[in-house]
């Protein structure tokens, strides 16, 4: 490769490791690609911190030893989550998407790319710290907030079916109830997805009573792995018998009136 001015390399560093979070690049690594000194690139990372630090995306880590290296985390700051969670629930108070039997419309947001990329990494700060192994969803709509999350750690995204699929080769089912409707549910997963003893934390897009988030812990003892943090986007209010207790909502649904075409949602309290 063409010898790079320390600008470029700036660049080409702060490119690699945005585009693998979580990993991490041994100064060797960086030395074999542009021909330059350790001594010089550790200047030119000192930089991309700064640079990471002033935009407040994030952190680059630096790790001593002979197995250490440099990594980027994603993030934002607090002001800059509270002010996107505002603009989300600004978003959803519009009374057009209020849907007959008292449901809302969000497929436009949770589909979104730029919005889903940012609640994935919001949700990625809330749980770095469980060290997880896999990000957990069930189909269908909390698919793309969790695989931004998984993306966010750089761990893999496992989806949790309603029904068995035969490209998935043996599976383990379990029947749960559903907290709101009282309905008996069915949740599968092949036996393929995950590593015994894993640590797992579940991403799904809606909260009521927190009955399928307590099936996917069951279903997770039967793989003898751990749910070590759950994060979903909305919880609906009020609601006194939670299955589960330890959870992250980014929002709260308080109210849905069709009448009045009323939606009362605000940030949430972080649990």
């Amino acid at each position: 490769m063409e010898r790079l001015h320390r600008k470029e390399r700036v660049a080409a560093i702060l490119k690699v490791l945005s585009d693998n979070p979580n990993v991490i690049f041994s100064l060797g690594y960086f030395s074999e690609i542009f021909d330059s000194a350790r001594s010089t690139l550790s200047e030119d990372i000192t930089i991309v911190k700064k640079v990471v630090e002033n935009l407040k995306c994030g952190v680059v880590e630096t790790l001593p030893g002979a197995a250490g290296g440099v990594k980027y985390v994603p993030g934002i700051s607090r002001e800059e989550e509270e002010e996107f969670i505002s603009r989300l629930c600004d978003m959803i108070k519009t009374s057009d998407r209020i849907i007959p039997g008292g449901f809302l419309y969000m497929n436009d947001i949770i589909y979104s790319p730029e919005i889903s990329s940012k609640i994935g990494i919001i949700m990625a700060q809330y749980f770095r710290d469980k060290n997880p192994d896999y990000v957990l969803t069930i189909e269908t709509k909390g698919i793309p907030i969790a695989m931004m999350t998984a993306k966010a750690l750089n761990i893999p995204l496992v989806i949790i079916r309603s029904d068995n699929r035969v490209t998935e080769g043996s599976t383990v089912s379990i029947n749960y109830i559903s907290g709101s409707s009282k309905r008996m549910r069915t949740m599968s997963l092949s036996k393929r997805s995950v590593k015994k003893g894993s640590r797992c934390i579940f991403i799904d897009d809606f909260m009521r009573a927190g009955g399928t988030a307590n099936g996917v812990i069951e279903l997770m003892k039967e793989f003898d792995c751990s749910v070590e943090g759950i994060g979903v986007l909305v919880e609906s209010l009020p609601y006194n018998k939670r299955l589960v207790q330890n959870y992250v909502s980014l929002m709260n649904l308080e109210s849905i009136d069709e009448e009045k075409g009323e939606v009362k949602i605000h940030p949430s309290m972080r649990k």
